[in-house]
């Protein structure tokens, strides 16, 4: 056999067989060694384990999210009264939907005060809730949106009598909605009106069931202690010594051409 053609046989062996410096990448044991893992629990065990956080952070959020969705559910279906501040926030979402819907069917425009005023903190829950994963946010809202239609079902019930007195005046919403030129359905009003009002219930329940939830959750759940950052790794340095390539150009032997 050719001299050439092993001394080609050799290099091509050596480059097939190149391998990275082992200093350009962590190896596996470096990275699992800063992974800290319960003894007698297994390697699923710190993902069922809560990063190292305040009180605050693990569970106190949800507490103060459950308690206040409990004030305020408490004002409305317990108290039978307004609930502070968020009374004033469904007022305003109220007249918004009205102003949105100016220029729609006067049915459509009618109902879609009531509607927004319920669709908005529904819509806050699901985002906070669902899109941020914040069950906090969520199961407030969630409390809210059910406080709101307690109100819209306070309104149902008035429209027989029209007792409660309008914002700037005007026609009830829902004495038009039941009335002759609406759904003709006036008889029903206590009933509509329950119905809207046990909805709201399920909704505050739920929206403080949420929050609770989640509370008993982080007190339950063991604090993991904060990860070590991972040393530092540096590239190693170019030179004949660290090269493969130039290591597999000195070897001792000499090309020879063929013939």
């Amino acid at each position: 056999m050719p001299q050439a053609y092993t001394n080609e046989r050799r290099v091509s062996a050596r480059r097939s067989s190149f391998r990275f410096p082992d200093r350009l990448f962590p190896s596996v044991e470096s990275i699992v060694a800063v992974i800290p893992i319960a003894e007698g629990r297994g390697c699923d065990s710190r993902y069922s384990e809560m990063p190292d956080e305040s009180a605050w952070a693990r569970w106190g959020r949800y507490a103060a999210a459950g308690t206040l969705g409990g004030v305020v559910a408490w004002f409305a279906f317990i108290g039978h009264g307004a609930v502070p501040i968020l009374d004033l926030f469904d007022l305003g979402i109220h007249e918004v939907g009205h102003m949105v819907m100016l220029f729609a069917p006067r049915m459509v425009m009618f109902l879609a005060g009531s509607v927004a005023q319920v669709a908005v903190p529904l819509a806050l829950a699901w985002y906070f809730g669902i899109v941020r994963r914040d069950a906090a946010g969520g199961g407030f809202c969630l409390a809210w949106a059910g406080t709101s239609a307690w109100d819209v079902s306070v309104y149902i019930a008035d429209a027989p009598i029209q007792a409660l007195p309008l914002i700037g005046g005007g026609e009830h919403d829902w004495a038009y909605l039941l009335g002759p030129q609406g759904f003709g359905s006036m008889h029903l009003a206590d009933e509509i009106a329950r119905f809207v009002e046990f909805s709201g219930g399920v909704l505050a329940i739920a929206g403080i069931g949420i929050t609770l939830w989640a509370m008993v959750a982080g007190l339950t759940t063991k604090p993991m202690p904060v990860v070590e950052a991972l040393p530092e790794i540096r590239p190693a340095t170019t030179g004949p010594g660290n090269d493969p390539w130039l290591e597999a150009a000195n070897l001792p032997f000499k090309h020879k051409a063929a013939g």
